[in-house]
């Protein structure tokens, strides 16, 4: 009888430290999850000021390209050139 005792107390030992590592590694897998979610609210962001800052640049060098400057010279001529197909394509569709 004495060993029965043994093992159903090892057991009760054993379920008990169990149940602590569960609640334990539950409280971890909250707070990994909570860290997630700012962690992808804080990647989103940043990839939200990006695509303005990519934005920001391609309308500074359009901007270079129109005032002509050296650097951009090539940029230049192909805006322009662009531009005057558009003037041309809006002049056909005013005259049809």
């Amino acid at each position: 009888m004495s060993e029965l005792t043994e093992i159903v107390d090892n057991l009760e030992n054993r379920i008990s430290k169990l149940l602590h590592k569960y609640e334990n590694l539950k409280q971890l897998n909250a707070s990994l999850q909570e860290e997630l979610t700012s962690v992808k609210e804080e990647n989103k962001a940043l990839t939200d000021e990006l695509g303005a800052k990519d934005g920001q640049i391609h309308t500074l060098k359009a901007a270079n390209a129109m005032l002509g400057s050296k650097d951009y010279k090539r940029e230049t001529k192909l805006r322009i050139n662009s531009l005057i197909r558009e003037i041309d394509h809006c002049i056909v569709q005013l005259s049809e």
